[in-house]
């Protein structure tokens, strides 16, 4: 799977991302302050990593900062990106199951090692659930992506 990484800061929690990711066999493309000379800034590298997932040049994106939360959101932005926080392994498997995520965000502050490894394993062995009221909540947030695009 490709997976597009990005950090606004150089943290062991964001290297240990890249070399979890590339330890599971994934190809990781890095933005941020884990790209030399890449904007750092929280709001670009988090739009660069989830605008490669709407583009379809990466198949996820992990985006992290300090809280998550504003990574989170700049992601949110870019249509056709259901992006989300979470802080436990619980969380994830929700997010992708119920939500169909296609992007997660992690807190740089909250997140250990022995966490991620928690939170990624729940994120990809997370299904999108077939249930027609999932389908439903995914599709109508699929709407409102292109309603935005549109005006």
């Amino acid at each position: 799977m490709r997976i597009s990484v990005s950090s606004d800061m150089d943290e062991p929690v964001a290297r240990l991302i890249l070399a979890e990711l590339a330890r599971r066999g994934h190809e990781v493309r890095a933005h941020g302050a884990l790209r030399p000379g890449a904007d750092p800034q929280w709001a670009v590298c988090s739009e660069a990593a989830a605008r490669e997932v709407a583009e379809g040049t990466a198949d996820q994106a992990v985006v992290c900062c300090w809280t998550g939360t504003g990574a989170s959101i700049a992601a949110n932005k870019v249509p056709g990106v259901r992006a989300a926080l979470c802080t436990d392994a619980v969380t994830a498997d929700g997010a992708r199951r119920w939500n169909d995520a296609n992007v997660l965000a992690l807190s740089l502050r909250l997140t250990s090692a022995p966490v991620l490894k928690e939170i990624l394993d729940a994120w990809f062995a997370g299904e999108p659930s077939q249930d027609a009221e999932d389908r439903q909540n995914v599709a109508r947030v699929g709407r409102l992506d292109a309603a935005r695009r549109d005006s």
